[in-house]
């Protein structure tokens, strides 16, 4: 080896290319050898010195050998691989070619005659062997084996082949052969045998089968097709849960930092994470960790985002799972899926569970006016109740529930030792709105002071949820980058609170000037009502431009935060909500159906006083509160008596507010016109139009920004939510 390698070393430049040019001609093609004429003697040469291959010198072998050497590292393999492949596709097409081939082949030696054909060429001459009668419907020929040869001399004789002629009958065939048998004199010694046979013809037996082959293979497919997205278990996985892991391999960009406006909610929560990493702070003072906690509140006020910033901050695993997934259309498998979920999650103790919109599988057993069957559902609460405390409960295993019906779930299961925690998310206040916003203003490109612009967001969005905070700040960029701005201001969220609250401005809807002023002196009636009731909430903007769906106005107003609510407040309410219906038949003395929304809202607080709240001294102090107003009620919890008594106050109550405002806006008929005018030439008309047209409010007016703003610096004293059952009326914004 060493002698060859110093061979190679010396090799010298010319000899190289002597040994480049000499494999260049080899790669020409036959045949385009004219268009090289310049190697034509070249290759004449290399012919002539060419010697066998065993005289060739070890150097250049090996040289050559070396330079075949990459290739055969490298495609070997994969030629194989391919050709492996290639063998298992090809070998059931060649299988199936070749039953093809033997079924359809038959007919390929066989040839239809006619019957003067069969008498003329075969049968007169003493050819034919023997007759065979296939399914009474035709007769193969078979003639002796030098018969083909006599007949076609020329023709390349096929060993078995054979002709046939259909037959009308199997009685004339015999009667017709009888004939010319006896025409020819043959004696019946002597005569053609004629077998009888019935045959199946295998191709049209497959045809016959091939719709009921084609859905088999359909069923196989779709089978195939779900065991692979259910997993390697196929359909026999259908019990297995679909819970998701997160761990500390799995990354989750949601923490708690980016979690606001719940600190009492978010501090809980993050108990359980701490009592998870660390035990033995609380075990050693006899501690033990919760069971469980559920997650209630209105929908957006970020229950679902709380348990993603769980699983962020966690280190141990979690399972998230909703509780749709364990309602399928086969019989156990909602309680298999639960065994198989707290399975999952005792394998990787400690570990928490997270199932969303649990009310899917926990609703009350047997609940009174609940119609058809609902064994599955109640099997499946069985088991989780089973789980969650039962005798092989774990005690590093903790269930986190998000719901937005706590009302519905079943008493067992709410109770200590299953879900310890109830933890009430509600909407949050201004201190919490200012937090959310400053969160979702993060990403957003303003030039606007983040402090004070969240502080004067906070205030214009009472009862907002997170869910809507994170909307006007992304309609807000939506609408800056609408007008091709560079930055997102403070008028860009403006238009996105209104466009949240009232819906789009539908400024292509024409008005009629009759409809435009009808509408400008309705919207005018509750912007001067509400200027002049004291508990009225301060009014922001009023506009005549068509938003939403039927709105052809619009008021915004600035109400405060509040829980409590005496009748003279909610009185004011109802005469402000009045004020456009008594317009227009002050001054055009006809109604029309643009106050039915006003007439909706003033009904409902009229009847929340009377039969909810206790406000009214001849129904007295009784609620006939329902909590579920969106269930079937068959019966009213109270008699037919009551229920006129009822009716006939909140008429009493309505009419009473109706001539309030009556007075009140006659008083102010000409503030009412000024307003009117005002609208119909500007269209929109904001605080500060007001107050030149009207003046300051007769009352001192309490701004919940700069109440926020004064009270920043001092000691929290933020009201707590309202409570889910009683409590005081809401107001409609």
């Amino acid at each position: 080896m060493v002698s060859s390698n110093n061979d190679n070393r010396e090799e010298t430049p010319s000899d190289k290319e002597k040994k480049n040019q000499n494999e260049e001609p080899l790669k020409i093609p036959k045949g385009f050898e004219n268009f090289f004429k310049k190697n034509i003697e070249k290759l004449k040469k290399i012919a002539n010195e060419q010697t066998p291959k065993d005289n060739i010198p070890n150097n250049s072998r090996q040289q050559d050998e070396q330079q075949k050497t990459p290739p055969k590292q490298h495609q070997p393999p994969i030629k194989e691989f391919n050709l492996h492949l290639n063998i298992n596709t090809i070998l059931p097409l060649l299988f199936s070619a070749y039953i093809l081939y033997k079924i359809v082949g038959d007919s390929d030696n066989s040839r239809e005659i006619t019957w003067q054909e069969f008498r003329t060429a075969f049968f007169d001459k003493g050819l034919v062997d023997k007759l065979v009668v296939v399914n009474r419907k035709k007769v193969r020929v078979y003639l002796h084996s030098n018969a083909t040869g006599q007949m076609y001399p020329n023709a390349p004789t096929l060993p078995g082949s054979s002709y046939y002629f259909s037959i009308g009958s199997v009685e004339a065939f015999e009667r017709k052969l009888d004939d010319a048998q006896n025409e020819l004199g043959i004696p019946s010694n002597e005569r053609i045998p004629v077998a009888y046979r019935d045959e199946i013809n295998l191709m049209s037996t497959l045809l016959h089968f091939a719709p009921t082959l084609l859905l088999a293979g359909a069923l196989f497919y779709i089978t195939r097709r779900a065991g692979s997205a259910a997993g390697s278990q196929g359909i026999f996985g259908i019990g297995k849960s679909k819970a998701k892991l997160f761990n500390q391999e799995t990354e989750v960009k949601v923490k708690f930092k980016d979690v606001a406006g719940m600190d009492e909610a978010k501090e809980e929560i993050m108990e359980f994470v701490k009592f998870l990493k660390d035990p033995t702070a609380y075990e050693r003072l006899g501690a033990k960790i919760p069971k469980g906690a559920i997650l209630s509140g209105p929908p957006g006020t970020g229950k679902t985002l709380l348990a993603k910033a769980t699983a962020g901050e966690a280190g141990v695993p979690f399972l998230s799972v909703s509780g749709s997934e364990f309602v399928e259309m086969f019989v156990g498998v909602g309680p298999s899926r639960v065994r198989d979920l707290f399975a999952n999650a005792k394998k990787h103790a400690p570990c928490i569970i997270f199932v969303d919109e649990i009310d899917a599988i926990g609703k009350s057993r047997g609940k009174i006016g609940q119609f058809g069957g609902n064994d599955e559902r109640e099997s499946t609460l069985n088991q989780l109740l089973v789980e969650m405390d039962g005798f092989s409960t774990s005690e590093h295993v903790v269930v986190l529930a998000g719901t937005n019906r706590p009302d519905v779930l079943d008493s067992a299961l709410m109770r200590p030792g299953r879900f310890d925690r109830h933890i009430a998310i509600d909407r949050p206040d201004i201190k919490g709105r200012s937090a959310i916003f400053k969160v979702h203003l993060k990403p957003i490109k303003t030039n606007e002071n983040i402090e004070r612009l969240s502080n004067k967001l906070a205030a214009l969005t009472p009862g907002f949820s997170g869910a809507d905070i994170a909307n006007v700040c992304n309609e807000a960029a939506l609408i800056a980058a609408r007008y091709r701005k560079d930055w997102v201001s403070e008028e860009h969220f403006e238009k996105a609170i209104e466009r949240v609250i009232a819906g789009l401005e539908k400024k292509s809807r024409v008005l009629s000037p009759e409809e435009k002023k009808t509408v400008a002196y309705h919207e005018a009636g509750h912007a001067v009502a509400g200027w002049f009731l004291e508990h009225a909430d301060p009014l922001l903007k009023v506009s005549i431009i068509p938003r939403g769906i039927g709105a052809l106005g619009y008021a915004q107003y600035l109400p405060k935060d509040q829980y409590l609510y005496s009748t003279v407040q909610l009185l004011d309410r109802m005469c402000m909500t009045l004020g456009g219906r008594v317009s227009e038949q002050i001054f055009f003395n006809i109604i029309t159906t643009g106050a039915q929304d006003d007439l909706q809202k003033v009904t409902k607080m009229a009847y929340a006083q009377v039969s909810i709240y206790g406000m009214n001294s001849n129904v007295g102090p009784l609620s006939f509160h329902n909590p579920n107003e969106n269930e079937p009620q068959f019966q009213k919890p109270y008699s037919e008596e009551t229920a006129k008594m009822i009716d006939e106050e909140v008429r009493k109550l309505v009419s009473l507010a109706y001539e309030k405002t009556m007075a009140l806006l006659t008083e102010k008929k000409e503030d009412v016109e000024k307003v009117a005018q005002l609208l119909l030439s500007k269209e929109v008309l904001n605080r500060e139009d007001m107050i030149s047209l009207l003046g300051k409010r007769p009352f001192a007016e309490k701004n919940p920004y700069d109440e926020y703003t004064k009270e920043e610096n001092k000691e929290d004293t933020t009201l707590p939510p309202p409570a889910e059952k009683g409590g005081h009326a809401q107001p409609t914004t």
